[in-house]
């Protein structure tokens, strides 16, 4: 890694160093709040946009033009690596993702096959690319977590119940930690390819973990999300946990071994802290819906938060979620450099 790269704030705070100021970026923040966003894309269906190497280093490159993020995150999705294998699965437009033959029994687990850096090189050619671009400034590579992944699969698309996600997990043990061993050797794959090619850190994203309690987390999902960090600890980036809804879980998914907990905006920074075992940074977590209040509110509730983050042992600044299709670019650009100025040490 050149001195520059090692020296950005973003990868500083990761590791619980000293930082010139509290760095920022934005969960979603390569995307559709961006009007040149929208125009990369038209007519473009987003797996497709996925699979351009092109495409994907001019979106990835958009916000980190914009905005005075002090890191960009990889253009993909977390079904991605599921396509890639031949999972038929579709984005639909204000649905998300839709699998086609929903898994019902072992048959279909082991249906599932292995991904290899060949089915992604469009995600080799696009991180390389972006390396090149970026210079001094990190990127993030991610991938979905297997639960997330698994309860796509298992209910065919969003769910807000989980119920036959669940139900497997309850029921069938053995054919539920199959499945997860399946989803972790793809999600440790998928980050590699993205690691190799030169991405400096990396968040694996457990967007639905919230729906699970604390003890079936501990039996159910944390040995796999653990695994996943563990195989790829020794390639020397950051590693960075994220979910939504999971206040109850914060401490358990710190055991999982990232280096850095995301939190929603749900539980403040300095409770988080307390939550979460020592060794780790916190990640968040200012609630998305902030960004349409008047600006002294949003200057007040961000304040509070870094405020709140230097109770941990590093703190980067994000939204407690991605950024909403309708939010206003000129706010996530001014609350940039809100953060720098307002944290300048």
């Amino acid at each position: 890694m050149n001195p520059a790269l090692a020296a950005s704030p973003f990868l500083r705070a990761c590791r619980r160093q000293e930082v010139p100021h509290t760095p920022v970026w934005y969960m979603r923040q390569a995307g559709r709040a961006l009007p040149e966003y929208l125009r990369v894309r038209e007519g473009v269906p987003m797996l497709e946009a996925c699979a351009r190497p092109e495409m994907i280093v001019e979106i990835t490159l958009q916000p980190v033009r914009r905005y005075a993020v002090d890191a960009a995150i990889f253009f993909s999705d977390i079904v991605v690596p599921l396509k890639a294998v031949g999972v038929d699965v579709d984005l639909k437009p204000g649905v998300g993702p839709v699998i086609a033959d929903p898994i019902r029994d072992a048959a279909d687990v082991r249906a599932i096959r292995a991904l290899t850096p060949a089915d992604v090189p469009y995600v080799t050619e696009a991180v390389r690319g972006l390396v090149g671009e970026l210079g001094a400034t990190p990127l993030i590579g991610f991938a979905g977590a297997p639960f997330t992944l698994a309860a796509y699969l298992i209910e065919g698309g969003p769910s807000k119940t989980h119920d036959r996600t669940k139900a497997l997990m309850y029921g069938r043990p053995d054919l539920w930690h199959e499945l997860m061993d399946k989803l972790a050797d793809i999600t440790v794959a998928f980050l590699k390819v993205q690691i190799e090619a030169g991405a400096s850190a990396v968040q694996l994203f457990d967007s639905w973990a919230g729906a699970v309690a604390p003890d079936d987390y501990r039996e159910a999902v944390l040995p796999h999300s653990r695994r996943i960090l563990a195989e790829i600890a020794d390639l020397g980036v950051p590693r960075i946990h994220f979910g939504v809804g999971t206040g109850e879980l914060l401490g358990l998914m710190g055991e999982a071994g990232a280096d850095v907990v995301g939190v929603d905006w749900r539980v403040p920074l300095d409770e988080a802290a307390r939550r979460v075992d020592p060794g780790k940074a916190l990640q968040g977590n200012l609630d998305p819906a902030v960004l349409f209040a008047p600006w002294d509110v949003v200057q007040r509730r961000a304040k509070d938060v870094l405020d709140r983050g230097r109770t941990a042992e590093g703190h980067i600044f994000n939204l407690g979620h991605g950024v909403p299709p309708s939010a206003d670019p000129d706010v996530l650009a001014r609350l940039a450099d809100f953060v720098h100025e307002t944290s300048a040490r």
